[in-house]
């Protein structure tokens, strides 16, 4: 294995790790938020629930799909990661709107660029 494939091979998984790890704590992040809004509030804490449970739930498949050593080809993992990716963009634009999320949007965020780096190193 030359010296570039090497830094290329640690770059790829030092970007998968790092987006798993962004995965699970975005994950925790909208499950914690999403436990704090009232399942009977008003139409926009409603969306900002169903937005913060559809990332929790994203980001642990990707995290768990990025985790495990399965045999799964790169095209599905490009589609999951890319998926996960705009889900966190969706769900940290919902709270924005919503008091107190600030944290979570930002964790959100996060994901989404760590998503968008191993990306990167897909291409």
């Amino acid at each position: 294995m030359t010296t570039t494939s090497q830094k290329e091979l640690f770059r790829y998984l030092e970007d998968r790790f790092a987006c798993a790890q962004a995965c699970t704590e975005c994950a925790r992040a909208c499950a914690t938020r999403v436990s704090l809004v009232d399942p009977d509030g008003t139409e926009n804490q409603e969306l900002v629930r169903r937005k913060g449970i559809m990332c929790a739930e994203v980001c642990d498949a990707t995290c768990r799909m990025l985790s495990e050593q399965n045999l799964v080809d790169e095209a599905t993992i490009r589609i999951q990661v890319e998926w996960c990716r705009q889900v966190c963009l969706e769900t940290a634009q919902a709270f924005d709107e919503h008091s107190g999320a600030d944290k979570t949007a930002e964790a959100c965020r996060a994901c989404a660029r760590a998503c968008t780096e191993f990306l990167a190193t897909l291409n």
